[in-house]
C-alpha cells in the first residue's frame, strides 16, 4: 500500500520537473539565440546605452595627414557618461576624408577605418593585452599632402561652384588631395547632446547644395570631352587610326536614324584635321564618327579597361562605380563618343583616366590609407602599390601623353592648365552647348609629362561664363603637389 502511495505521490512530482527542465531548456535556448544572433541588433538599439558609453570610454586613434599633422583627435570631455569626444582640425578641408564620428552614426575614415581607430581590431586588442595595457585606437596615417589637398580645397572655394578635385600618384595610387565643395564642419557632429545632433543632421541634409555629399567619390557627371581620351585610345589601339591619320569633322552631324544634329564648339581646320588636331581644339563631330566606325562594343571594352563598370571600389571609403551604356544604337553611340549620351563618371574616374597614361598605361589601385600604427611606434598595416587594371599598351600610353599635351599649347582647348617651365598633359570638357544636358566642365591632366608625378581630375557643377576655372583649378593642385 505504502509503495502504491509513493508512486502515486512521485508520478506529479516527475510530471513537475518534466517541465521545469523543458522550461529551463527554452530558457537557455533563447539566452544562446539572443547572445549569439540578437546582440548586434541590441547593441545597435538606440535605447542602448552601454554601447555608447563605451565606445567613448577612452580616446580613439588620430587620423594623420601624409605629413604627420593630426586632422582628427580624441580630448577629454571632462563629463560622464562620454569621457572622450573627438576634434576635427580644418575641419572643412578634410571632411570629405574623415568623415565623423557621432553619438549613433559614423562615416568617411572614422567609419572604414573604425576597427583599428576604436581598439576593437584584433591585431590591436592582442598588443594591448601583451603588453597589459588599457586599449586604445591605433592612428591611422593616409596619403593625403597637406598642401595638394589645401590648392584643391582653395580653388574650388574661391570659384564659389560647387564641384570636386582629386589628385592621385600615378606610380602608386595614393590619393594626394580628395576635395569636395561645399563642405561642412564635421565638429557639428561631436555633441553628445541629441537634440542638438539631429538638428545639426536635419539642417544640413536639407540644404540644396548638398554639403554632406562626397561629390568627389559619389557623384557621377557626364564626362563630355574627356571621354574622348577613351575614344581615342580605342581608335588607336583598333589599327584603323593613327594620329596623323585625318579624320571627318563637318561642322554639323547628323546623328543616324534622327532629326538631331550634333555641332562643333569651335572651327575644326577644313573639315578633314588629323585625329590628333582634332583632340587639340576638341571636335565633336570628328569623335562622333570615330566612334560610328568603332562601334559601341570596341568602346565599352576601352572604357571598362580605364575602370567604367567596374564593381564597387573601395579606397577605402567606398566609391559610386562610374558607368558607360549598355546596348545602344548608331546615334546613341555616336554621342557615347563623345560623352554626351548616358556615360557618367566620378571626379575620382576622371582623374584615373589621365593616371593610367601617366603610368604607362597600367592605373593603379587608388588608396587612401598609408598605414596603421600603434600608439608605441609600431606599424601594424602598411599599403602598397597594386596594379588596378591595364588600361592601353605602353607604346599607346606615350602616343596619349603626346597628345594630351597638345591641349595645354597654344591653339588648344586647356592652356589654362598650363605651367611655364612644365610639360602639362590634359583634356578639358566645358558642356553648355548640349541640349537637355546641364552645363559642366571638367579636366583630366598630369604633369610633368615626360616624367609625371601626380593625375588630376576636377569637375564644375553649372559654372556658366566661368567654365575655364576648371583649368586653374588643375593647374593650382598640379602645382602644390610639383613644389
Amino acid at each position: 500500500m505504502a509503495g502504491s502511495r509513493v508512486r502515486g505521490i512521485n508520478l506529479p512530482l516527475r510530471r513537475v520537473a518534466k517541465l521545469c527542465a523543458a522550461m529551463l531548456f527554452v530558457l537557455l535556448a533563447h539566452i544562446t539565440v539572443v547572445q549569439a544572433f540578437g546582440s548586434p541588433v541590441l547593441n545597435a538599439d538606440r535605447r542602448n546605452e552601454r554601447p555608447l558609453i563605451a565606445r567613448f570610454d577612452h580616446p580613439r586613434g588620430d587620423i594623420l595627414t601624409y605629413d604627420g599633422t593630426a586632422i582628427a583627435t580624441s580630448r577629454p570631455t571632462g563629463h560622464g557618461p562620454y569621457l572622450y569626444g573627438r576634434l576635427y582640425k580644418s575641419g572643412e578641408l578634410y571632411a570629405p576624408i574623415t568623415g565623423y564620428v557621432s553619438l549613433h552614426r559614423s562615416t568617411g575614415i572614422e567609419q572604414a577605418q573604425d576597427a583599428v581607430l576604436s581598439g576593437d581590431d584584433t591585431k590591436v586588442k592582442v598588443r594591448s593585452m601583451v603588453r597589459e595595457e588599457p586599449v586604445e585606437g591605433a592612428d591611422v596615417r593616409l596619403t593625403i599632402r597637406e598642401r595638394v589637398q589645401w590648392a584643391a580645397y582653395r580653388s574650388l572655394k574661391e570659384t564659389g561652384i560647387p564641384g570636386a578635385a582629386v589628385a592621385l600618384d600615378p606610380a602608386t595610387g595614393a590619393v594626394l588631395a580628395l576635395a569636395s565643395y561645399p563642405s561642412y564642419d564635421p565638429n557639428a557632429f561631436t555633441t553628445f547632446d541629441r537634440d542638438r545632433l539631429a538638428a545639426t543632421t536635419r539642417r544640413l541634409k536639407q540644404t540644396s547644395s548638398q554639403p554632406l555629399l562626397n561629390r568627389a567619390l559619389n557623384r557621377l557627371y557626364p564626362p563630355g570631352s574627356t571621354f574622348k581620351l577613351v575614344t581615342t585610345a580605342a581608335a588607336l589601339a583598333s589599327g584603323e587610326y593613327t594620329p596623323s591619320a585625318l579624320v571627318d569633322a563637318p561642322t554639323r552631324l547628323r546623328l543616324p536614324g534622327t532629326p538631331t544634329y550634333l555641332e562643333n564648339a569651335v572651327a575644326c581646320g577644313d573639315a578633314r584635321p588629323t585625329l590628333t588636331y582634332a583632340f587639340q581644339v576638341s571636335c565633336n563631330t570628328a569623335f562622333a564618327n570615330v566612334g560610328l566606325q568603332l562601334g559601341q562594343d570596341l568602346l565599352r571594352d576601352q572604357a571598362e579597361a580605364f575602370g567604367f563598370n567596374a564593381p564597387r571600389l573601395t579606397i577605402p571609403l567606398a566609391t559610386t562605380p562610374s558607368r558607360y551604356p549598355p546596348a545602344m544604337d548608331r546615334a546613341q553611340t555616336a554621342l557615347a563618343a563623345v560623352g554626351h549620351h548616358d556615360n557618367r563618371a566620378t571626379p575620382l574616374m576622371i582623374a584615373m583616366l589621365s593616371a593610367a597614361v601617366a603610368n604607362n598605361g597600367v592605373l593603379m589601385r587608388p588608396y587612401l590609407v598609408d598605414e596603421v600604427r600603434l600608439p608605441d611606434g609600431s606599424i601594424i598595416n602598411r599599403a602598397g602599390p597594386v596594379p588596378y587594371r591595364t588600361a592601353v599598351s605602353t607604346t599607346l600610353a606615350k602616343v596619349l601623353a603626346a597628345m594630351m599635351t597638345t591641349v595645354t599649347h597654344k591653339g588648344g582647348t586647356g592652356t589654362g592648365a598650363a605651367i611655364p617651365g612644365v610639360e602639362v598633359a590634359a583634356k578639358t570638357a566645358i558642356l553648355e552647348t548640349v541640349p537637355g544636358m546641364e552645363d559642366y566642365a571638367l579636366v583630366t591632366a598630369f604633369a610633368p609629362a615626360d616624367t609625371p608625378e601626380v593625375a588630376v581630375g576636377v569637375v564644375l557643377e553649372h559654372p556658366g561664363s566661368r567654365a575655364n576655372a576648371v583649368a586653374s583649378i588643375a593647374r593650382a593642385v598640379i602645382e602644390a603637389a610639383l613644389a
